[in-house]
């Protein structure tokens, strides 16, 4: 039998939960709303036990074109909070206006002040550890305190203190009452400590609220629409086909998913699916003389802003630099110095670059299954490309801080693990598919939710921006924001 309900969501990560802590806040007794996961509660017991963060493995439900390029996908109750590792970066003010400021990509139809306030919220809710000091404005100081810096970003901080900072993360620094301590072990993604914020450990109780169904193994087929207005969802339940209907409709399934499931409901946007893309990340490996690494109290623990926002942005993309704190965490095969007394004096860095997405990486329905979604991935752009040729450059400049005795490895990674794109945001009708506050542009009772509506790809970690526009986009729908 078909149901009615005020909310249908899709999905039950970041983008979905925000939206439903938001929602419930302010939603009277009455309400219904109905969650869909395709996945299972796959309990944090049972991911320690198996190893594995999900029943369902990523290449049962996508097909990747290019075995280069990783996609991270964790299907089930808490979706890739499961699987992510904590990273909570605020996105730079210049980030949001690309083409404005420097003449390249295009401007986010949302603003750093529009989302800052939300920003903040989020933090509270994963209750973030991080430093006092800040290269971005904020209103209110971080709810935990930052995790210890490693030696060399102590070197770094104290040569560049505008440029070097604790890390933002939701990896407890401290004891919270929710969840244990970081313990920098560098297993952050079945972290055995349930150390970082996920849905299940900060969030399960949404879905207990008594104007919530939760339905699990609940695989979303199709949006169904009429005269203008998003009907409901067609779903298989266990093998069983069924259809409920809903006042408002919420699409929370991830870059790879939303764009798959409205291609399979008839959308006909030219852009749903295009612009898959994220940033693009270099690892570097060097030597220090008489400087011990990896003694950082997380597993990444500083971040550099030296190369990020500035008017070299009109000609090459921003970078952040992330330290590694944990030989084990990414790249095991050179993270020890195989010399007596020294095997700590190696340092790890990621360099992230911002990337103009291209039209030509895309996220298709497959023709082999039309239930599996399909990732084509070719290129980073130029532009990312050439932040990148400043490594060299880069690491001279981080050599006034740091003893560089050699340099070890450079390697491009094959993933960040943030899929983003696929449904942009924007203000015109025609170059974006949802507007400012990620309703459809025709069917204005239909949301699509995530960092699918990234009109490009910030040098900061995704998930933290995720959650605020989801706030936003709440109380818009509540009618309590412009």
């Amino acid at each position: 039998m078909t149901a009615h309900y005020d909310v249908v969501i899709v999905g039950t990560s970041f983008a979905a939960s925000f939206f439903l802590l938001r929602y419930l806040e302010h939603a009277p007794a009455t309400a219904k709303v109905l969650v869909l996961e395709r996945g299972n509660a796959d309990s944090k017991a049972w991911q320690l036990a198996n190893r594995r963060h999900s029943s369902i493995e990523p290449e049962d439900v996508y097909d990747n074109d290019n075995p280069r390029k990783e996609w991270y996908t964790s299907p089930g109750f808490g979706g890739n909070s499961k699987c992510w590792m904590g990273g909570t970066t605020r996105m730079m003010p210049g980030d949001f206006q690309l083409q404005s400021r420097y003449g390249v990509g295009v401007d986010w139809p949302v603003s750093y002040d529009d989302l800052e306030p939300h920003y903040t919220a989020a933090e509270q809710v994963m209750l973030i550890s991080g430093p006092t000091d800040s290269p971005m404005p904020r209103s209110r100081p971080l709810p935990l305190p930052p995790h210890r810096f490693s030696d060399p970003d102590t070197l770094l901080k104290k040569h560049f203190p505008d440029g070097w900072y604790q890390m933002a993360t939701a990896r407890a620094s401290i004891p919270t009452g929710q969840r244990g301590v970081c313990c920098a072990s560098g297993i952050c993604g079945l972290c055995p400590l349930d150390a970082k914020f996920t849905i299940q450990n900060g969030l399960a109780h949404l879905y207990k609220d008594p104007r919530v169904t939760l339905r699990l193994r609940s695989e979303v087929q199709t949006v169904e629409t009429a005269a203008g207005v998003a009907r409901g969802v067609n779903y298989i339940q266990e093998d069983i086909p069924k259809r409920d209907t809903g006042d408002l409709i919420v699409l929370a399934a991830s870059a790879l998913f939303n764009p798959h499931i409205l291609l399979r409901s008839g959308f006909d946007h030219p852009l749903i699916g295009r612009r898959l893309h994220e940033q693009m990340p270099i690892y570097v490996t060097f030597d220090l003389k008489g400087v011990k690494c990896y003694n950082g109290s997380t597993v990444l623990s500083g971040l550099g802003y030296l190369f990020y926002e500035g008017e070299h942005r009109r000609d090459h993309a921003a970078c952040m630099i992330e330290t590694w704190s944990s030989p084990f965490a990414y790249r095991p095969d050179d993270a020890l110095r195989l010399e007596p007394n020294r095997w700590n004096e190696r340092l790890m860095l990621g360099f992230l670059f911002d990337d103009i997405p291209s039209d030509a990486n895309r996220v298709t329905v497959s023709e082999h299954d039309p239930r599996r979604a399909r990732a084509h991935f070719g290129e980073y752009s130029d532009y990312a490309k050439r932040g990148a040729d400043q490594i060299p450059r880069m690491i001279d400049k981080l050599a006034e801080a740091l003893p560089v005795e050699r340099l070890v490895s450079t390697s491009l990674g094959t993933t960040a693990a943030h899929i983003q794109g696929t449904v942009v945001m924007g203000n015109d009708p025609g170059a974006s598919v949802v507007d400012r506050h990620l309703i459809h542009h025709q069917y204005r009772n239909l949301l699509v939710l995530g960092s699918s509506s990234y009109p490009t790809a910030s040098p900061a970690y995704p998930t933290l921006t995720v959650s605020a526009l989801s706030l936003w986009a709440a109380d818009h729908v509540l009618g309590r924001a412009a």
